[in-house]
Formats: C-alpha cells, sequence, structure tokens
C-alpha cells in the first residue's frame, strides 16, 4: 500500500464540517454565539474546534477570558476556508447543462445606482442573444461586493475599489464626478454666487465609505475643504438613502453629477461649491479568476469587458 504523506493524509481525512463550523466560528463573538448561528449546543461547537484544532495540530482561537480572537494559524485558515467554501457552493456549476443552449444564472454585487449605459445595454444584449439565462442584482456596499466576489458567491462585481486585492482581475467601467448638494428645506438651497467658504459649519450627510482610508477620500477631501461640520449627521451605503436624506434637509452631501442631473433640473436638488474641478472616483467591475463560471456568467462578462474596451475613455467619463 502506498505511504501517505502528511499532507495528503490530512487531504483524506479532514472533515468539511469541521471547516464549516470554523468559519461560522470567526465571523462570531463567542462559541455560544457561533453555536446559536449553527443551531447547535455549546458544547458541540467547542468539540468541534478542539477536533479541529488537534487534527492540525494548531491553537486556532485565543479564548482567554474577555478575548475571543483568531490566531495567526486561525486567519490563515479562515482564508482559505472561505475559497474552498466558494468552491463547493459553485458544485452545481461544474455539472451545469453542456448543450449548444447557454443558459445558468448570473448574480451581480452592484454598488448602489450605479448610472452606466454600457453596464445597461449589456444586460439587453445578453438577454436578447441568450433568453434562458438568469439574472439577480444585489446592491451592497462595495466593500461587501469585494468580499463576495473574493468568496465566489457571485458572478462578478460592479463597485469602486479602495485597493486592489490580489487574486482579482478589475477592469475600470467608467469614471464619475461628485458634487456637494442640499435640498429645498436648506437655507443655501436656490442661492447663487456662493463660495466654499459659504459652507462652512454646516450639517453633511455622506455615505460610510467617504472616510480618508476608503474609497470616497476625494470626496472626503471636498467636504473637509468645504469646513462642513465634522459631525457627519447621517449615512448609508446606498445612493438612494444619501439623496432622501439630502432632500429632506438633513445637511449637505456628496452626489454623483450625471446621476442627479434630473433632480437638479426638476427642483429637486441644489449644487453647492466648489464647482471646479469635481472629485472624480472609479467604478469598477471586479472578478475572481478562480470562479468556475458557467456558459451565462462567462458570456455576460465577456460582453461587458468587450464593450468596455470597445469605448473609449473619454466616453466613459461622465460629468
Amino acid at each position: 500500500m502506498q505511504r501517505l504523506s502528511p499532507t495528503e493524509k490530512l487531504a483524506r481525512d479532514l472533515d468539511w464540517n469541521l471547516l464549516r463550523t470554523f468559519l461560522v466560528l470567526a465571523q462570531s463573538r463567542s462559541v455560544t454565539d457561533a453555536a446559536d448561528r449553527l443551531g447547535l449546543k455549546q458544547p458541540s461547537v467547542s468539540s468541534a474546534l478542539k477536533r479541529l484544532e488537534d487534527r492540525l495540530g494548531k491553537r486556532l482561537i485565543d479564548r482567554r477570558p474577555g478575548r475571543f480572537d483568531l490566531t495567526a494559524a486561525g486567519r490563515l485558515l479562515a482564508s482559505e476556508a472561505t475559497d474552498i467554501h466558494g468552491a463547493i457552493l459553485r458544485l452545481g456549476t461544474v455539472m451545469r447543462d453542456v448543450e449548444d443552449e447557454v443558459r445558468g444564472h448570473v448574480s451581480i454585487a452592484m454598488a448602489s445606482h450605479v448610472v452606466c449605459p454600457i453596464f445597461d445595454s449589456t444586460l439587453t444584449e445578453v438577454h436578447a442573444t441568450y433568453p434562458r439565462a438568469t439574472f439577480s442584482i444585489e446592491i451592497m456596499a462595495s466593500r461587501e461586493a469585494i468580499a463576495a466576489v473574493t468568496a465566489r458567491r457571485v458572478s462578478f462585481a460592479v463597485c469602486l475599489v479602495n485597493e486592489h486585492r490580489p487574486g482579482l482581475e478589475y477592469r475600470r467601467l467608467f469614471r464619475e464626478h461628485f458634487g456637494l448638494f442640499c435640498g429645498p428645506a436648506h437655507p443655501l438651497f436656490g442661492r447663487r454666487g456662493l463660495k466654499t467658504t459659504d459652507l462652512a459649519g454646516q450639517s453633511s450627510v455622506s455615505f460610510v465609505t467617504d472616510q480618508m482610508s476608503d474609497a470616497l477620500r476625494a470626496v472626503t477631501v471636498m467636504r473637509a475643504e468645504a469646513r462642513l461640520d465634522e459631525r457627519i449627521v447621517g449615512t448609508s451605503a446606498n445612493l438612494e438613502e444619501v439623496r432622501r436624506m439630502i432632500i429632506a434637509g438633513l445637511g449637505i452631501g456628496p452626489l454623483p453629477l450625471h446621476v442627479v442631473a434630473e433632480d437638479v433640473e426638476m427642483g429637486r436638488l441644489w449644487r453647492l461649491p466648489p464647482y471646479d474641478s469635481p472629485p472624480a472616483i472609479d467604478v469598477y467591475i471586479a472578478w475572481n479568476p478562480r470562479t468556475r463560471m458557467n456558459r451565462a456568467e462567462q458570456m455576460t462578462l465577456d460582453i461587458l469587458l468587450k464593450r468596455v474596451e470597445a469605448t473609449p475613455m473619454e466616453e466613459r467619463i461622465y460629468y
């Protein structure tokens, strides 16, 4: 009988259910919290963790009083197990229909209120050419969209990108420019000839990613230069909700110029300074090359990328 190497023996003997339990533990605040999420008793979860640690010969979670943190080995395992979990979730794709007709489900993670003709025309073409393909678009914060792509829970994402994660592929879809706006109830609404200094001390609303360390840092700089009140009255990851708070008069807030052009024209929003050199934010397509895509997913991504490639960047810059 052929002797197995330690690595091969581990692969043969390791129980996937232990890894699944560990993934939940890695996202929990305690063993009790993980047990509640799994619908199990606490001793069962503790026993599963101990068996996994014994199998790997590594301590995975620091479980001292008042502490429940992943060790270095635990963080590494959580990263690898997330990848394995994504592969298992997509096992059905491996068994996809191999007939000539393209079919399958396309799951897209999308930042809120993306306005992009290239993306819309891609959906039109895919549906007309491959009518058996189905789609779902889930709106989520950009960092959550990237996490979903990394874990292979979605086909691809259209979102803001703070930093390029290793292992993912990115293509810039378009560039949008942001301005500051207020609603009809705001004292600055309708006033012309304003200067940036007129905004000093005013309350504001914004996106959760409006931070120096996140994807909207250029917008953060614009707000800082306007010397708005440091206390942000309201935040949301959803553009429509930020727009709602601005129109309702909660404060001044940033919005993409091309997205709210109709609101300005209809008198629902009023643009405020600075008017020159509005900050530019890039929106990307992000996908995981390790994802085994069904034919509908691959066709949709291919068509979208070809349309981007065929459209000069100057035509993908929106004001």
